[in-house]
C-alpha cells in the first residue's frame, strides 16, 4: 500500500453546527451553572470533531470559543493537550494503539511494527488512499487485557501482530471486526477461563 506522509492540508474557512448538533450543543451547555459554560468546551470540541470528519479545524475551535466566551486559545489548549482531538485530516479508519507501560511489556511494539509495515506508513501518517491513519495512544483502560488499542474508538484488545493484520485487513474489505478480547477470553477473565467462583452458590 503505498504512503502519504505529508502534513501539509487546507484549513477550511468557515464552520457552523448543523440544526441538530447546534440543539445538542445547546443541551450540553445547560449542564453546567451560570459562569461555568466554559466547562462544556470538551464535549462541545468532540461534537465539532464527529460533525467535521473526525477532525477538529480551527475555524471550528473558534466557533466554541465564541459560544462559550472563551478567549480562543484557551480552546486552542485543550484541543492540542488531550490526544482525542485530531487536529488534521485522519483516515476513514483511526488506529489508536496504547503504547504506554502495560502494553508495552506484553509486546505494543511489535503490534505497532506489523501495523507500520502491513499499512506501510509510520506513526503519525495516513495512507494515500485515506483508508488508515495510524497512532500512538496513551493509556486506553484496558490494561489487563494489553496489548490493546482503538479503532474507530471502539476496543480491539490481545492484540498480536498476527491478529492486528487480520483487523486491518477485514476493515480493507469493508467488514466489522469484533470488538473486545483478539484471544478469546471472556471481559477481562485470565486466559484459558475463570480459576475461582466457578461453582454454584451455596445456601
Amino acid at each position: 500500500m503505498s504512503t502519504s506522509t505529508s502534513v501539509e492540508f487546507e484549513q477550511p474557512t468557515s464552520f457552523s453546527f448543523t440544526a441538530e448538533n447546534a440543539a445538542e450543543a445547546k443541551k450540553i451547555i445547560t449542564k453546567y451553572p451560570a459562569g461555568r459554560q466554559a466547562s462544556a468546551v470538551m464535549p462541545l470540541l468532540a461534537l465539532a470533531q464527529k460533525q467535521h470528519n473526525n477532525w477538529l479545524p480551527k475555524v471550528a475551535m473558534d466557533v466554541v470559543a465564541d459560544m462559550l466566551d472563551m478567549a480562543p486559545m484557551r480552546v486552542y489548549e485543550v484541543a492540542t493537550f488531550y490526544t482525542m482531538y485530531n487536529l488534521a485530516p485522519v483516515g476513514k479508519h483511526l488506529v489508536e494503539l496504547c503504547t504506554t507501560t502495560p502494553c508495552w511489556l506484553r509486546g505494543s511494539a511489535d503490534v505497532v511494527k506489523a501495523c507500520e509495515k502491513h499499512l506501510g506508513v509510520a506513526v503519525g501518517e495516513t495512507t494515500a488512499d485515506k483508508q488508515f491513519t495510524l497512532k500512538e495512544a496513551e493509556c486506553l483502560g484496558a490494561c489487563v487485557n494489553a496489548p490493546m488499542g482503538s479503532i474507530n474508538g471502539i476496543f480491539y484488545e490481545d492484540l498480536t501482530p498476527d491478529n492486528v493484520v487480520k483487523l486491518l485487513g477485514e476493515l480493507k474489505s469493508g467488514k466489522t471486526p469484533k470488538p473486545g478480547s483478539q484471544a478469546g477470553r471472556v471481559s477481562s477473565e485470565p486466559q484459558g477461563g475463570a480459576t475461582t467462583l466457578k461453582g454454584k452458590k451455596s445456601a
